[in-house]
């Protein structure tokens, strides 16, 4: 069915919607049913549907695109650097441990077997990647991304994609294998990159600081750098995809990326369906052998992560219990190894059947993985006590992923002027609570008055809930909004109530109402406190007018003018 480029996108949208429906009545992971979708689309296995093989193209490379930029995003170099030897050793080995057992497995099953191709090279890198949209998700659904299995999984993906990125770069000059070619795409890639970090740190602050006043400008910005250095990459003679991951690597550890992430959360996810789809279009029939070597392909992977991760954790000091842990949260295919093979293809280096195994794979580890990972510590507890390792836990020598986290005990959601009095009675009264206090904000120099005042915070506009997730509210006792409905962006007392109640239920709730019938809501909905300042205004106002009907208000006039005296002379900027 000829269909134009809207159309196109209209109906994987619909038919990836209610696939996902499906995935999720049955509890499965939701990139299935983006790609079965794709599947009841396409020619091969599907109802035909989409024919236009230039609007698939076209759909799979923003897809592409986006994805890559978001990666780029989520890899955070100064984690890296702080992850150390633990990270840098189990990366390495993994990687390059499961390529070489990747190769032996290949051509054990007689695969690809003495063809001058890179069939086999590319299979044996794809099922070394694990996938980090899977593994940090799950984590943190079961909120164990900050135990020490779950920062050891995160480091250890941190470095696949640096190697990923490595092979990004070579990948276009792989048919001319000289050294002269492999050493342009290097030099390109490092130059391109040397010079995003440039703009990124002495160019783009500014402009980011000019527009930080209208968060809405903030996704439009990061989107025209995507697409901006994308085309710089282009031109070079890299992948555009490689420029995308380029441009999030250059900003991924900026003061401002926390609020980039959560502005591009919405159109990642629906470019990343897109993607999905894309590629269940692609797929070709499944035939008896191809769904052989899926399985098979698919339990050589989960057993690859455990051959390659358990004897090199063991050798890094880490116990057997993280050991295991980490190995079943890295037991999927990644989808960078989609990335890579769907490129590949467009290269002309791999044939459509890798492509095939790969997207198979892909699915049937996703699967696995999920239930794995969710059961993760009855499977682990279970295989400790087959091997009669259960014993009290020792004391674990410190991780070089346990640097000392930041206090976030009491957390502020915007810096308004009552915040600004509180900051000061906190200095005033009981200054060791400042160590405790972390300010969630998104105006630039409010941000700089406090870091320089010591307090921690960060920039985000905390309409959006994934601003307050990954700025790990979860570890909140107390969650403060001192800002009325009035003042508020983009959200409310009640909504950020809601969001704050979902991410961290156990944290106590202070919200501002403006009005008698708000208060009584929000303390029916669970508030802890509710700060109402005409009632705050009123007890104080009556003070002092029984004062001065009794003694006169030259005491409590002293006493003000003596706290007036002791505030900074200037408001902080709100």
């Amino acid at each position: 069915m000829q269909m134009n480029l809207l159309t196109s996108i209209a109906v994987s949208i619909i038919f990836a919607t209610l696939s996902a429906l499906v995935a999720r009545r049955f509890k499965q992971p939701l990139i299935l049913g983006y790609i079965f979708g794709g599947i009841l689309l396409g020619q091969k296995m599907g109802f035909g549907i989409i024919a236009d093989e230039a609007s698939i193209e076209l759909i799979s490379e923003i897809g592409l695109i986006l994805l890559l930029f978001i990666i780029g995003l989520e890899i955070n170099l100064t984690k890296l650097i702080d992850a150390g030897k633990t990270a840098a050793v189990a990366g390495s080995v993994q990687f390059f441990g499961c390529i070489a057992l990747g190769i032996l497995f290949f051509r054990w099953l007689g695969f690809f077997s003495g063809q001058i191709n890179f069939n086999l090279a590319y299979l044996a890198l794809a099922l070394s990647l694990s996938s980090t949209l899977i593994a940090v998700k799950l984590l943190y659904d079961k909120y164990e991304i900050d135990t020490l299995a779950g920062r050891t999984t995160v480091g250890i993906l941190i470095f696949q994609d640096i190697w990923a990125i490595v092979f990004l770069a070579l990948q276009p000059n792989l048919l001319q294998p000289e050294l002269s070619s492999l050493f342009s795409s290097l030099l390109a890639g490092a130059g391109l990159l040397s010079l995003c970090f440039f703009i990124s740190k002495y160019l783009l602050p500014r402009l980011f600081v000019w527009i930080a006043k209208s968060p809405e400008l903030m996704l439009t910005t990061s989107l025209s750098w995507c697409f901006l250095v994308s085309g710089m990459a282009n031109a070079v003679g890299l992948s555009k995809e490689m420029g995308a991951l380029i441009a999030g690597l250059s900003i991924a550890a900026f003061p401002y990326s926390l609020d980039v992430i959560a502005k591009i959360t919405g159109i990642r996810d629906f470019f990343i369906t897109l993607f999905f789809v894309a590629l269940g279009l692609k797929a070709p029939a499944i035939t008896p052998s191809l769904l052989a070597t899926a399985f098979l392909t698919t339990t050589f992977v989960i057993l690859s992560r455990f051959i390659t991760l358990l004897p090199t954790l063991g050798a890094l000091g880490l116990d057997l219990r993280t050991g295991l842990l980490t190995s079943i949260n890295l037991s999927q295919i990644s989808e960078f190894s989609l990335v890579i093979v769907t490129l590949g293809a467009a290269y002309h280096h791999v044939n459509e059947s890798v492509v095939s195994i790969v997207i198979l794979s892909l699915i049937l580890s996703l699967v696995l993985s999920s239930y794995l990972i969710l059961y993760s510590e009855h499977i682990v507890g279970f295989a400790l006590r087959r091997l009669k390792k259960v014993k009290p836990e020792e004391p674990v020598a410190p991780s070089p992923f346990s640097a000392v986290r930041v206090g976030k005990e009491i957390v502020l959601l915007g810096f308004f002027k009552e915040a600004s009095s509180f900051l000061f009675q906190i200095n005033h009264e009981m200054p060791y609570l400042k160590e405790k206090l972390f300010v969630i904000d998104f105006n630039p120099q409010t941000l700089e008055i406090l870091k320089k005042n010591g307090v921690a915070c960060v920039y985000g506009d905390i309409a959006h809930p994934e601003t307050l997730r990954h700025a790990g509210i979860g570890e909140a006792r107390v969650v403060i909004s001192t800002i009325p409905d009035t003042f508020l962006k983009g959200t409310t007392n009640h909504r950020l109530l809601k969001q704050i109640q979902t991410l961290c239920p156990q944290s106590a709730v202070i919200v501002t109402s403006e009005t008698i019938r708000g208060a009584r809501r929000f303390y029916e909905e669970g508030a802890a406190y509710v700060l109402l300042p005409r009632l705050l205004y009123a007890r104080h106002l009556f003070t002092v007018v029984q004062t001065q009907l009794l003694q006169g208000l030259e005491l409590l006039r002293e006493e003000q003018l003596k706290d007036i005296a002791e505030q900074p002379k200037k408001d902080l900027p709100v």
